[in-house]
């Protein structure tokens, strides 16, 4: 999710399932960007003042994991440079890289998997 479509409060509702989620699969040292958890370490984009925050950065066996939340979007070619971004940090750090999305926003997910093409199959919650 881009710092855009963070502002409404089902978005943050969905947010707040994505993390309990996690907390009963056994996930630790859960980091979102929201209110209550510590902020995820963000990367600012050179040359410009973008920045990309990963929406949640969990450990689980002492493995680190990157997860985003797909939603639909009111700038998608940011959320799709923002995935990329994120996959390729995930693959050179070692890290797992996934995507969760929710009921009414399969499609929009499956189409901006297939736009970039990233092999990734989103977790639905």
């Amino acid at each position: 999710m881009i710092t855009i479509d963070k502002d409404t409060d089902k978005n943050t509702e969905i947010l707040g399932t994505a993390i309990s989620y996690l907390e009963d699969r056994g996930f630790e040292n859960i980091k979102a960007d929201t209110e209550g958890f510590e902020s995820p370490k963000s990367y600012i984009r050179r040359g410009s003042e973008v920045s990309i925050t990963p929406d949640i950065v969990a450990e689980r066996d002492g493995e680190k994991h990157i997860f985003e939340l797909s939603l639909k979007s009111k700038k998608p070619r940011l959320l799709k440079s923002k995935w990329l971004f994120l996959d390729t940090l995930s693959s050179m750090k070692n890290f797992k890289f996934k995507i969760f999305t929710t009921r009414g926003h399969y499609k929009f997910t499956d189409d901006t998997l297939n736009s970039i093409n990233l092999d990734k199959t989103p977790v639905k919650i």
